[in-house]
């Protein structure tokens, strides 16, 4: 938006400052940052006076009850304000013109997640006013509306987007390989529709999973989102792309800039959401900052290196799916708790020392997959 109205508002050299993206990323990042720290006190006191807060009943585990019983009474859906920081700055700072036509695609994702994510949440608090435990909507109701968002969105892509690389269609690249990838545009594009509502909500749930103590899902994202402003300004510019060998999509260095708000607003909630935390972001938080992610890793084509970037997400979802395998199939439980995070807590680990250490291991991960680039 900004770069529409730079004309009428700045010189010359401004304008052309305004057109890179770097400059622009900048600016998302402290936009989003300020914007997150501004509004955060006015809707956390808000969501205290509607009586908007975390509840721990109803986990099926009284040992983690215990251990989070502090966190009783403490305000949740903070989403609300960290997806509203996110989406002004990135709205703001995008361009939506020319071969930038993922812009707008992105954010209708996160907002569509988000209210996803916000569904949940009220039919929780409803619960919770009626003296029931807090469940939410259902399993097949909250997936049924992820994907019919993500197919949207799917749609849109590789309909009006037109996503493509300089090899035709969208493909699935694989780390390491050069010469070799998967065409997704064969049936219509089916294939590729597949892949997308796997990874976006696939992503959004795995954060969701995350989302279990004091900043540690939004370390995580902070960090990952620094990866993929990386990847995705890499795989958008020709040069890059030819020098690291990996596809050029055209319009793909935009997303950057959404990763840069990401990352603003991350850090703006962070600033609340560190231990011991004021608020909690609750799904409509974590599922649309987790579409963002698999948005940047959907458009750059490295839907495989995001398993590297969101290790971390990767794992807590993974002993949540063995967990219940594994009882479900065995009569045994694989961890103390699941996700794994409640493991090392039940463990004995303090809950600063599992968050601590999840961020160290994000950061090394979001590193290593910046070496999937060159290593071909």
């Amino acid at each position: 938006m900004i770069h529409w109205l730079a004309p009428y508002l700045f010189s010359e050299d401004v304008c052309r400052l305004l057109g890179y993206i770097s400059v622009r990323a900048g600016g998302a990042v402290v936009t989003a940052f300020l914007l997150a720290i501004v509004i955060g006190p006015a809707v956390i006191r808000w969501l205290s006076r509607q009586g908007v807060a975390e509840r721990i009943d109803g986990t099926g585990s009284l040992k983690l009850e215990e251990l989070h019983k502090s966190k009783v009474g403490t305000p949740t859906m903070g989403g609300l304000f960290v997806v509203g920081a996110v989406l002004l700055s990135a709205a703001l700072w995008l361009r939506f013109d020319g071969v930038n036509r993922f812009s707008l695609p992105g954010l209708v994702l996160i907002a569509g997640f988000a209210a996803v994510g916000l569904w949940d949440d009220c039919t929780k608090l409803q619960q919770g006013k009626k003296g029931e435990k807090k469940r939410g909507i259902s399993k097949r109701e909250k997936q049924g509306a992820l994907t019919i968002v993500a197919l949207l969105i799917g749609l849109w892509l590789i309909g009006p987007a037109a996503l493509q690389s300089d090899v035709g269609g969208p493909h699935l690249y694989i780390p390491f390989i050069k010469d070799f990838s998967f065409d997704l545009s064969q049936w219509w594009g089916v294939p590729f529709l597949v892949l997308a509502v796997l990874v976006l909500t696939g992503a959004a749930n795995a954060v969701n999973l995350t989302d279990g103590l004091d900043g540690l899902a939004t370390g995580c994202i902070a960090t990952s989102a620094i990866a993929f402003a990386v990847i995705t300004y890499a795989v958008g510019r020709v040069d890059w792309s030819q020098y690291l060998l990996v596809p050029y999509v055209a319009g793909a260095g935009e997303m950057a800039v959404l990763m840069a708000a990401l990352l603003g607003g991350a850090l703006g909630f962070l600033w609340f959401n560190a231990a011991p935390a004021l608020v909690f972001m609750g799904d409509v938080g974590s599922l649309g900052l987790g579409a963002s992610l698999a948005y940047a890793a959907l458009i750059s084509r490295t839907e495989l290196v995001l398993f590297v970037v969101g290790g971390v997400f990767v794992v807590e979802a993974i002993s949540v799916i063995l967990q219940v395998g594994s009882f479900k199939l065995r009569g045994k439980r694989v961890f103390r708790c699941a996700p794994l995070h409640h493991h090392f807590e039940f463990g004995g680990m303090p809950e600063t020392r599992v968050v601590a250490r999840a961020w160290i291991v994000s950061a090394l991960l979001a590193m290593c997959s910046l070496l999937l680039f060159k290593v071909r």
